[in-house]
């Protein structure tokens, strides 16, 4: 199998299909949207056939034949954007580094590169699928090439192919009378004129019944009547360019290349260069997803990478805590992260409250580091003990916070009667105001991506000297806790960096003030909003959902009875049955499941029926019901009699 790529279109394609608020971009603001999306069509069509070759085509800004041959050839297109063409060197970068062919030749398209790779490949017996956007290239499928044209679906990337058969079934026409078509009909989109007023159903027909341009032509002067008005003083008055337009519309096949089709084999990638284009980029999907590749390297770059190296470790006991205190408070500042647990919920499970606490955790330990010291402090401790030997410094207004989803640490804290006062610096939402197209904020990632730092590197070393060692410890302590402690103190250090990173970099892009005077504030209001809740009356919110039953039982019978019989009404099949086959009331729309009963055709059924009238209510009811009464209940704090909603400061959503 040959896999061919319309490097252009591709690229193209995978820019307009990632834009918006999804435009991809590192933090220091380099476009990579349509990297991205190229990488990912590629990826996905490499993973579907297992190609043994593969190169991709692209097209030089030199004139082509065509342009000599005609000056209007694509005088339409608008040019290539800025944000896309600084993106054609990066993947072209990206696919020496895998060892990709990339073939361009002044004087041709890519869809010329691409035909006469295609057409030679399959001479030798090998399939070929063409990757593409440009349906042009439907002109090239045979038995042994197919066009695989790539497309987007609910916000994912789908694919069609078409081979011969498929090319048949869709027009009516063999791929190579698709050029036939073209000359007639022409094409917009690279201003080929094609005969004026002639669209594409016109020409498929003529193509159907003469074969060919030369043919219906010679007909027409064989026998003038044999087209008749309009259609033959087009075709007749336009000739020269149905001709033109031909020629234009032919992807040439004799393109001289010199690549062999065995020089295209799929070769091992370079993987310590695209691992690094890949970081520098920020693609930690596709790190992810090569893990496997890029295991060899980071082996090699891991045998430095010890946590020694960072920082300093000291296990704390709580009555030891007061020097540290003082130095806090004469600093004005802590770097923290609380580790927590979840609690057992055995008991509330039993009793049907699955939410008897607002955050249902508690805490276990706090790590503080001092940059002055290079050092992170461990103390294990709970809740009690917390709120006795730190509640002072958390509350101390004139002392910084520097954490990590403290609007987490905001209610946790003041479940446990302590207010978590000036809140300075969320390396969460930092690292979100910089880039707000991330899938995950965890800690791990947003390390990788602004201070290149892999935490798997240190901690898979950390496991590996244990395994060799078992002296080789960080804490006098049992092992089962040994990783979680190592863990909280590293992300503990890592704060510290992503502040001194994230700043910058925030002032850079001039959003200092809207994380300082906006974001920040927000959390402990966020906080605050959940903590607080909303107030909700369980005993009147069930009386007013037995009352929705009766009402809705009610209507249920009036349904059936109108009907003339017993169903499920709540089954669209069902429903679409008895109005359309039993009832015989108009048909709107239908599905491939049967026939369609949403609101908008229900509503233009309101006055065929007095049935139509029931199921709306009926409907509106046991929505209300289901969302407002059966759908609140199982959220009401049983400790509080509130509803405590969980507030997201790192998503962006659009309406």
């Amino acid at each position: 199998m040959l896999v061919l790529i319309d490097g252009n279109s591709i690229l193209n394609r995978a820019f307009y299909g990632i834009m918006g608020n999804k435009m991809l971009t590192t933090p220091d603001g380099k476009y990579t949207n349509a990297v991205y999306g190229f990488l990912a069509i590629m990826f996905k069509t490499m993973d579907d056939l297992q190609p043994e070759y593969i190169a991709v085509a692209f097209d030089l800004k030199a004139p082509t034949q065509r342009h000599k041959l005609y000056e209007g050839y694509k005088a339409t297109r608008k040019g290539m954007p800025n944000e896309l063409a600084e993106q054609m060197p990066i993947i072209k970068e990206i696919l020496r580094m895998m060892n990709i062919t990339i073939i361009e030749k002044e004087g041709y398209e890519a869809d010329d590169i691409l035909g006469t790779l295609a057409k030679k490949a399959s001479k030798q017996g090998i399939n070929v699928t063409i990757l593409s956007g440009d349906r042009d290239t439907f002109q090239l499928a045979s038995d042994k090439i197919s066009i695989r044209i790539p497309h987007t679906k609910m916000g994912k990337t789908e694919t069609d192919t078409f081979g011969e058969a498929e090319i048949i079934e869709k027009y009516g026409v063999k791929p190579k009378q698709l050029i036939e078509v073209k000359g007639l009909m022409g094409d917009s989109s690279d201003n080929i004129p094609g005969v004026p007023g002639v669209g594409e159903k016109t020409a498929i027909d003529l193509i159907k019944k003469y074969n060919n341009i030369d043919k219906l032509y010679e007909t027409i002067e064989k026998d003038p009547d044999i087209i008749k008005g309009k259609l033959k003083e087009k075709l007749v008055n336009n000739k020269d360019l149905a001709m033109l337009s031909r020629t234009l519309g032919t992807i040439n096949i004799e393109v001289p290349i010199e690549e062999k089709i065995s020089e295209l084999q799929v070769k091992e990638w370079e993987n310590d260069k695209v691992l690094e284009i890949f970081k520098n980029l920020k693609f930690n999907r596709f790190i992810e997803r090569f893990k496997d590749k890029f295991d060899s390297v980071n082996s090699d770059n891991n045998e430095n990478k010890n946590i020694e190296d960072l920082f300093t470790i000291e296990e704390l006991k709580v009555p030891d805590l007061p020097d540290l205190i003082k130095k806090i408070k004469e600093e004005k500042e802590i770097i923290y992260l609380l580790g927590k647990k979840e609690n057992n919920l055995q008991n509330e499970l039993e009793n049907n409250n699955t939410n008897f606490n607002i955050i249902n955790k508690s805490v276990t330990c706090i790590c503080i580091y001092r940059e002055k010291e290079n050092k992170v402090y461990y103390i294990k401790l709970n809740d009690d003990q917390f709120v006795s030997s730190l509640s002072s410094i958390f509350e101390d207004n004139e002392i910084k916070k520097y954490g990590y989803k403290l609007r987490e640490d905001y209610v946790l804290l003041r479940q446990l009667g302590v207010r978590l006062n000036n809140i300075y610096y969320d390396a969460e939402i930092a690292t979100y105001d910089l880039n707000q197209t991330m899938n995950n904020y965890t800690i791990e990632n947003i390390s990788s991506i602004y201070l290149n730092i892999n935490v798997s590197d240190y901690l898979s070393n950390y496991e590996e000297k244990n395994k060799k060692n078992e002296q080789i410890t960080l804490f006098q302590n049992d092992e089962e806790e040994e990783s979680e402690k190592y863990i909280n103190c590293f992300y503990t250090y890592l704060i510290k960096k992503l502040y001194d990173e994230t700043i910058k970099k925030l002032q850079e892009v001039d959003l200092l003030d809207l994380f300082n005077n906006i974001e920040m504030p927000l959390v402990k209001v966020l906080g605050e909003m959940q903590y607080n809740g909303m107030r909700v009356d369980e005993e009147e919110l069930v009386k007013f959902g037995e009352k929705l039953k009766i009402e809705i039982e009610d209507i249920r019978k009036q349904i059936y009875e109108l009907c003339g019989e017993e169903f499920n009404i709540n089954s669209t099949q069902q429903l679409g049955k008895i109005l359309f086959e039993k009832l015989e009331l108009p048909v709107y729309k239908k599905t491939k499941k049967g026939y369609s009963t949403d609101v908008d055709i229900l509503e233009k059924l309101r006055d065929k029926h007095p049935v139509i009238e029931k199921i709306l209510e009926y409907r509106s009811l046991v929505k209300l019901n289901s969302t407002y009464v059966e759908g609140m209940l199982p959220y009401i704090n049983k400790k509080t009699g509130r509803i405590h909603s969980h507030f997201h400061q790192t998503i962006t959503a659009t309406r």
